[in-house]
């Protein structure tokens, strides 16, 4: 099965402006932002979505919000961020991978879509 483009910039067969890695996952600004700041977390491993997430992921999962969480406090967005994970075509998943949008830099709207 061919990679996935979250697996290639992992990969850094293509490039992105990353702002974060480790073993696990990777961080860079969105090509298409929706907000003054929008990055992407990512882990390495491939997951499809979240809702095809297993038990063994649950560590990953896990890394993955704590990491979330630390990516946004780098970005500077001290005033309140959003959290965005897409599952399915009808929810806007455009990539079959599992990743997380942290968005923020102004007010964000309640509800959402």
């Amino acid at each position: 099965m061919s990679k996935t483009l979250f697996e290639r910039i992992c990969a850094k067969e293509i490039p992105a402006k990353i702002v974060y890695e480790d073993d696990l996952v990777v961080a860079f600004h969105d090509i298409h932002p929706a907000a003054p700041t929008h990055i992407l977390l990512v882990p390495r491993r491939p997951v499809p979505c979240v809702g095809k997430a297993a038990p063994e992921d649950q560590a990953l999962l896990g890394h993955l919000l704590l990491k979330a969480a630390e990516v946004a406090r780098l970005a500077g967005l001290d005033n309140g961020y959003r959290l965005v994970f897409n599952n399915g075509r009808d929810a806007g998943e455009a990539v079959p991978h599992l990743h997380c949008h942290i968005l923020g830099g102004r007010p964000l709207g309640w509800p959402p879509g």
